[in-house]
């Protein structure tokens, strides 16, 4: 009976090796697929993170990327390929379908400040994110239409200089110097269209002291250019204003420097005598009366000067090295102050 129960007891814990042995050959064989699963999945991640999802490598940072109005998923699948905004286009549509934003692609400029992978770039257009974020320029008081165009062409992504120019040229002193915020893909027409727009507002301001004075607006706004280069405190404006149209009320030469700072780019301690014959029309050395346009953007102080001027009987004027203005009424006395403060 012993030897029977030694038996059972010794087969019976046979098996459990047995069972054992088996349960260990499983948990290997599960060990080495989970790991082989784990390898497979991560190559793949890998793989899909470097060749699809990753920001192409010459992602178009601070540029414009369009997405066209009315275009198809397809359409811009590719267009955001071909800017190398996404690695594929494929797979940016596969991205879009999958989120089911495949009917909500937003249309317009968008604007990228880091590179952004698939995925970002899906919900960017997905939601409308554009990343325009509106940009402070200052246009300097005297500012001409040309340095208008090289400070505004350095800064809006769509903004064309010859286009402005063609424009602004001829609205040359009716554009208003002040602060602006445009978004980064402003043109060249909303940047005109705003700068005349804020003109007209600010001589609505002054509009009684133009009608008072008497003058057309734009011979105001010519004089007005002229004091703005030739001095910077409000009261020479003034009196330099006085003295200008007293000039031009006896037919007088103005005889104003500024006028070649905006013809050839010279001031008065740089012009010569071949400068002073020369037959431009700005040259107030030859030609009677106002120039024939504004030489910049004056500032509203230079038009209320224009048209309040500071009553007096002088006809000349000058300015030292230090910007202090010296008036005359007679030639004479003229010659006088500037050998004394000139030379």
């Amino acid at each position: 009976m012993a030897s029977l129960e030694t038996f059972i007891e010794r087969v019976l814990a046979a098996y459990e090796r047995v069972l054992e042995a088996l349960a260990w050959r499983t948990r290997e064989h599960a060990n080495r697929r989970t790991i082989f699963i784990i390898i497979t999945l991560g190559a793949l991640a890998i793989y899909l993170y470097l060749n699809v999802i990753r920001p192409p490598d010459n992602f178009p940072l601070n540029e414009l990327v369009t997405v066209q109005d009315g275009a198809s998923l397809s359409d811009i699948s590719l267009r955001l390929e071909k800017d190398s905004v996404v690695r594929s286009a494929l797979s940016f549509k596969v991205a879009v379908t999958l989120t089911g934003n495949q009917h909500n692609m937003h249309a317009g400029d968008y604007l990228f400040k880091e590179p952004r992978d698939l995925l970002s770039v899906a919900r960017a257009v997905a939601v409308g994110a554009f990343g325009l974020e509106p940009m402070k320029i200052r246009i300097p008081e005297g500012a001409t239409t040309k340095e208008m165009a090289i400070l505004f062409g350095g800064r809006l992504l769509r903004f064309d200089k010859s286009k402005f120019l063609e424009t602004a040229v001829p609205l040359e002193g009716f554009l208003f110097p002040d602060t602006y915020f445009f978004l980064p893909n402003a043109t060249e027409d909303l940047v005109v269209r705003t700068m005349k727009q804020n003109f007209d507002t600010q001589i609505s301001t002054i509009q009684d002291k133009i009608d008072a004075f008497g003058k057309p607006l734009r011979d105001v706004v010519i004089m007005a250019s002229l004091l703005e280069r030739e001095a910077r405190k409000v009261e020479d404006r003034k009196m330099i204003a006085g003295v200008l149209w007293n000039r031009i009320k006896i037919g007088m030469l103005l005889q104003v420097d500024a006028a070649f700072l905006y013809t050839i780019g010279k001031g008065s301690y740089q012009l010569t005598t071949k400068d002073l014959t020369s037959d431009s029309p700005y040259n107030t050395y030859r030609n009677k009366g106002l120039p024939p346009g504004p030489i910049g953007s004056p500032s509203m102080s230079s038009l209320i000067a224009a048209v309040t001027p500071t009553p007096n009987k002088n006809l000349y004027y000058l300015a030292d090295r230090s910007g202090v203005t010296y008036y005359s009424a007679t030639y004479a006395e003229h010659l006088r102050k500037k050998r004394i403060y000139i030379y």
